[in-house]
């Protein structure tokens, strides 16, 4: 089995695995609970978010355990709706978000907020001065997702955070679900950030949403304050241990990793470019992890049934789209609706072999046949 499909799951890692299991046999209580039981497990959900904290560059109390990306996402944006809709409706997103922003933002524009998409330039990148014409005296969230999840564009997230520094009512939040653990990131002009660990071979379940001191938030779930204000429920202390491990394993051997992945990727590009009927939507600002296709007057659902003929796993779109439908990403960046209903979606890991490039292509070379007239 070939599995080229790391942008929607990650296998989890031997150590993350056994660190779930020794601290959820280890510490029994309830990290809240005010008996010596519940001290010892307070003291280490304290201890890995110290940790979390360290790795990612903030506060430990600017760190908030989810049940994953998405609710992460949905906290975050509903959340700063609700509390900031006194300063204004108006929110600013783009075409290349996942399903658990775009989800979110449509909630809020059926509830009678304003939403905008900024421009996409044709590298991929947002339009820094078409988003600085959209940002109003009422915008109160910008949102930008670090690295696509469909075409791997990376934005420059920095310079965004510097000009709505600008802007004491607007809120910027970041999904960087495919970025963290990848390559470097960094969080000190952003006010919110989304990420879960089953992304970098952690494990599914658990999430984290970085809000900076300032931010207010409502919360999306009410019942009790657990750890935090703003995320209620008891803190699931072997999930949350986990992820710090899965955390600390993906960011201290990401440099060799990414240099790795895009030895891959130039192997993967330089066979895919003898194809006619080939059109490569990822691009110089995409990183190497994932290579977005694009095949000419092929129905790439069938083509991707084809390749499981021979073992291999690849996506045609994100895990969390409808299918059938055109990816949002690759019309962004080329405005060419059938290219975009024709996309396959390749992601690759530290983990994939040489070997694995070239079965793939020995495969896909099969297929193409088949398929392209």
């Amino acid at each position: 089995m070939i599995y080229l499909d790391y942008a929607a799951n990650t296998p989890a890692d031997e150590q993350v695995i056994n660190t779930f299991g020794s601290v959820s046999r280890e510490f029994t209580a309830n990290p809240n609970s005010v008996h010596f039981l519940g001290k010892m497990a307070a003291e280490r959900l304290k201890e890995s978010t110290l940790k979390v904290a360290d790795i990612l560059g903030v506060s430990e109390n600017e760190v908030i355990f989810t049940s994953g990306a998405s609710e992460a996402n949905n906290t975050a944006i509903k959340g700063v709706a609700a509390h900031y809709r006194k300063y204004g409706k108006h929110i600013i997103t783009t075409f290349l978000e996942h399903s658990s922003v775009n989800g979110a933002v449509s909630y809020l524009q059926n509830n009678g907020y304003e939403v905008e998409y900024a421009e996409i330039s044709p590298e991929g990148i947002v339009d820094i001065e078409s988003l600085k014409k959209m940002i109003r005296v009422d915008t109160i969230l910008v949102s930008v997702c670090y690295v696509d999840s469909e075409v791997g564009l990376e934005q420059p997230i920095d310079e965004i955070g510097r000009i709505l520094k600008e802007y004491p009512h607007c809120c910027f939040h970041v999904d960087a679900t495919q970025a963290v653990g990848k390559i470097p990131v960094s969080f000190n002009n952003v006010d919110l950030a989304t990420l879960t660990p089953h992304k970098f071979y952690g494990l599914n379940g658990c999430g984290i949403l970085i809000k900076k001191e300032k931010i207010m938030l409502e919360p999306l779930i009410h019942g009790g304050i657990s750890t935090t204000a703003y995320r209620s429920g008891t803190p699931a202390l072997g999930m949350i241990a986990a992820a710090e491990k899965a955390l600390d394993l993906a960011c201290s051997n990401s440099e060799e990793r990414l240099i790795y992945v895009k030895q891959l990727n130039d192997m993967l590009k330089n066979g895919l470019k003898k194809y006619k009927s080939v059109m490569i939507n990822s691009n110089d600002n995409s990183i190497p992890f994932i290579l977005n296709i694009s095949i000419d007057k092929v129905n790439t659902e069938k083509f991707r049934e084809a390749l499981e003929e021979y073992n291999i796993c690849v996506s045609t779109k994100s895990a969390c789209c409808a299918p059938n439908t055109a990816s949002r990403p690759v019309y962004a960046l080329t405005g060419d609706r059938k290219r975009a209903l024709s996309t396959l979606r390749i992601s690759l890991s530290h983990l994939t072999s040489e070997e694995e490039i070239d079965l793939f292509l020995d495969a896909f070379d099969e297929c193409y046949k088949k398929f392209v007239k």
